[in-house]
């Protein structure tokens, strides 16, 4: 149940009334993706802020020919190309699936529509962007303060199936880590469990 998820989401912030909730569910879309499917593309205009209900996704950028990885959505988290949805330029970043995924997605009029709703729909909209903003506040800090051997260790402690679920070249460019650093920090985690 996409909905189920999406709702034990928003109750993290707000509670809402089931005519609140129904309201929402008639602004979300839900969409499927197969695995490495380009949801935006560098340049484009971000037309949709997802929730991911499953699968897997990863927004990055280029630095000239190699893929710089920003994020990696999992189920529960939000994934979107934030400087272009909020400002309807074209984005500096992709966003790409990892494995097959479905999303809830709802574009800048229909959240402005919900906003419209009351100051309870507003609050919820501000604590979202809140929580977004520390926890990418929080990221850049550990990955400025943090080596590599404790980055590694702080996301696998965090995200344990990650390790599993994402490819290597991806993680070791989401954590700032050479391939071969994170090649020889996974192989002494697997020696010591």
């Amino acid at each position: 149940m996409p909905f189920e998820a999406a709702r034990q989401y928003v109750e993290r912030f707000v509670n809402l009334s089931d005519n609140e909730f129904e309201f929402l569910t008639q602004l979300l879309e839900v969409r499927h993706f197969d695995k490495k499917q380009i949801l935006i593309r560098e340049g484009e205009i971000e037309q949709y802020l997802n929730f991911v209900v499953e699968g897997l996704a990863r927004k990055f950028f280029y630095r000239n020919a190699e893929e710089i990885v920003t994020q990696i959505a999992k189920e529960g988290d939000l994934i979107c190309c934030y400087d272009s949805f909020l400002s309807g330029i074209p984005s500096n970043y992709a966003v790409e699936t990892i494995e097959p995924t479905t999303v809830l997605s709802i574009t800048m009029q229909h959240a402005e529509e919900f906003y419209r709703m009351g100051a309870k729909m507003e609050r919820l909209g501000r604590l979202i962007v809140t929580e977004q903003f520390l926890n990418k506040e929080n990221w850049e800090y550990d990955r400025m303060r943090l080596d590599s051997h404790e980055r590694f260790i702080r996301f696998v402690e965090g995200n344990p199936d990650l390790l599993r679920r994402v490819p290597q070249k991806y993680l070791a460019s989401y954590l700032n880590i050479k391939p071969e650093t994170f090649s020889r920090l996974k192989h002494l985690l697997i020696k010591k469990v």
